[in-house]
């Protein structure tokens, strides 16, 4: 068991390979937003800018437990819903508590995207970077290492009121074949259709790039996957959160 060093993380990139599921993490361990154990062909890759939920690829409940504990700052773990049950069970016994099951669905969109427009909803750019910047942190994007680098190196839409943001549609994360798409939407503007109108038009651009736009949400988060649905994504996977609930 070991920490990996950014050798070793870009050599992981290249073996976890181009998938609707691998493509957060492929993102972090390229550009270095991670830190990641591994013990042979169990990894545990944790965000740097959210160590709370780190991701796990491998099938030895055991192997994902030891690694788990060498990170610091988790709160549950995203898992092969093969492997989610009895790593819980373990998980239970180690920390003397009840675990908590939690699907996340993964979605691609493979064929033209809908169109829905709305008059306040444009694609941003880097002449957009202090408009951005003086929005709620919800609506700021993340992924990148900063908002600079979301602007200029990946995709982002977002709905203007007043020069104010009060929704973005972006990119979190870039893989070779796949672009994620995460959306925010400040409650007073939501159920207006702006998410919608942010969300085609990136996943638009990014077609016109060649990259398949992925989208992936809690199974609980209805608002997150009628979106998913208006826009034309489908389900393609599940992974499960194991969550500790002390």
């Amino acid at each position: 068991m070991k920490l990996l060093d950014r050798s070793e993380c870009l050599a992981l990139a290249d073996r976890l390979g181009e998938s609707p599921e691998t493509v957060i993490s492929v993102h972090l361990l390229r550009r270095g937003l991670c830190r990641v154990f591994a013990d042979g062909e169990q990894t545990v890759i944790q965000n740097l800018q959210d160590p709370s939920e780190p991701m796990a690829f491998g099938d030895a409940p055991e192997s994902i437990w030891h690694l788990l504990n060498l990170a610091v700052g988790w709160k549950c773990i995203s898992v092969p819903s093969s492997c989610a049950e009895e790593l819980g069970s373990l998980i239970s016994r180690q920390m003397e508590c009840k675990i908590r099951y939690y699907e996340d669905v993964y979605h691609t969109l493979t064929v033209p995207t809908r169109a829905f427009d709305h008059s306040s909803v444009r694609l941003l750019t880097e002449a957009d970077l202090d408009t951005v910047l003086a929005a709620p942190r919800e609506v700021q994007g993340a992924g990148f290492t900063d908002t600079k680098e979301l602007l200029s190196n990946g995709v982002a839409a977002g709905a203007i009121v007043d020069d104010k943001l009060v929704a973005i549609a972006h990119t979190s994360a870039i893989s070779r074949e796949y672009a994620d798409v995460g959306v925010c939407t400040l409650e007073p503007w939501q159920r207006k259709g702006i998410s919608s109108s942010a969300t085609y038009l990136v996943a638009q651009k990014l077609q016109s790039q060649g990259k398949i736009p992925t989208w992936s949400c809690g199974i609980g988060n209805l608002a997150s996957l009628r979106v998913a649905n208006k826009v034309g994504f489908k389900e393609v996977l599940r992974r499960t959160y194991v969550i500790p609930v002390t």
